[in-house]
């Protein structure tokens, strides 16, 4: 296993074709600063040049909180001109989990709110335990969901369920959250489900699975016949790389494949 830090709040993980982006900040539940988005965002480019990482996920180092959202201690420092001049520092945090190649997999445990939440909402699976409560209470200070909540939790949930939560600005524990479809398992331990769920996924071809996750979110709102045409698209280009090959070679050799990732 390796690792490497972004920054003072964020460390990366590998083992194997597995990352681990490990959002560290404890003492401030993960509340997301200017200097903590810069490093998210470093971390999720490095990610995503490194052409051994399969899967990512995105874990937190506290035992209460996945993440709390946006540093608001920090955001009340700020005049209206630092406010507008730090907005593309935090997309380029939230767009970094979202454009991630490779599947990702949130683990949230304890909090996940506003920002945090839309951090869990940009990854493909969210994975939650027993103690997860999530939200986006940003009406209830001000502002909207701005790390793309207003547009990824509908696309979750449907239009009216996503307008009932972020107009009330209500909380949702794990149980409900579940049942509502704002988290996709509920699992002992998020974390350690989360990574397992990880490694099954990472068994499977690395070209493979970045064309699959290219498709779907390609063809997310398009018509049918649109999405079938990003489909085929994606099909092409997998349709004849050595993933494919060593693919098709393994079952008819009945043995794993050895992936050579191209």
């Amino acid at each position: 296993m390796s690792e490497q830090r972004f920054g003072e709040f964020v460390v990366v993980r590998k083992d194997g074709h597995v990352a681990e982006l490990v959002l560290d900040r404890p003492k401030a539940m993960n509340a997301v600063s200017s200097e903590m988005a810069r490093s998210i965002g470093a971390a999720c480019d490095a990610l995503a040049a490194d052409p051994e990482v399969r899967v990512t996920v995105l874990t937190s180092s506290n035992d209460r909180a996945f993440c709390v959202g946006a540093d608001l201690k920090e955001r009340n420092s700020f005049t209206d001109a630092e406010l507008v001049r730090q907005r593309p520092t935090a997309r380029a945090c939230y767009t970094g989990v979202l454009e991630l190649p490779m599947p990702t997999v949130a683990a949230v445990h304890g909090f996940a709110l506003g920002g945090g939440f839309e951090l869990a909402l940009a990854c493909d699976v969210i994975v939650a335990d027993a103690t997860a409560v999530v939200g986006l209470p940003e009406v209830s200070v001000g502002v909207i969901p701005g790390g793309g909540g207003t547009q990824l939790l509908p696309r979750r949930v449907g239009a009216a369920r996503a307008a009932e939560l972020v107009f009330t600005a209500r909380r949702v524990e794990a149980a409900e959250a579940r049942e509502l479809g704002l988290v996709d398992l509920l699992e002992e331990d998020a974390r350690t489900a989360a990574l397992e769920l990880a490694g099954r996924i990472a068994a499977n071809s690395p070209v493979g699975l970045r064309a699959a996750k290219k498709a779907m979110r390609l063809g997310q709102g398009l018509d049918l016949r649109a999405g079938l045409e990003v489909e085929d698209a994606a099909w092409r280009s997998v349709a004849f790389s050595g993933d494919r090959a060593e693919g098709v070679a393994a079952f008819n050799e009945k043995r794993k494949p050895n992936w050579p990732g191209e």
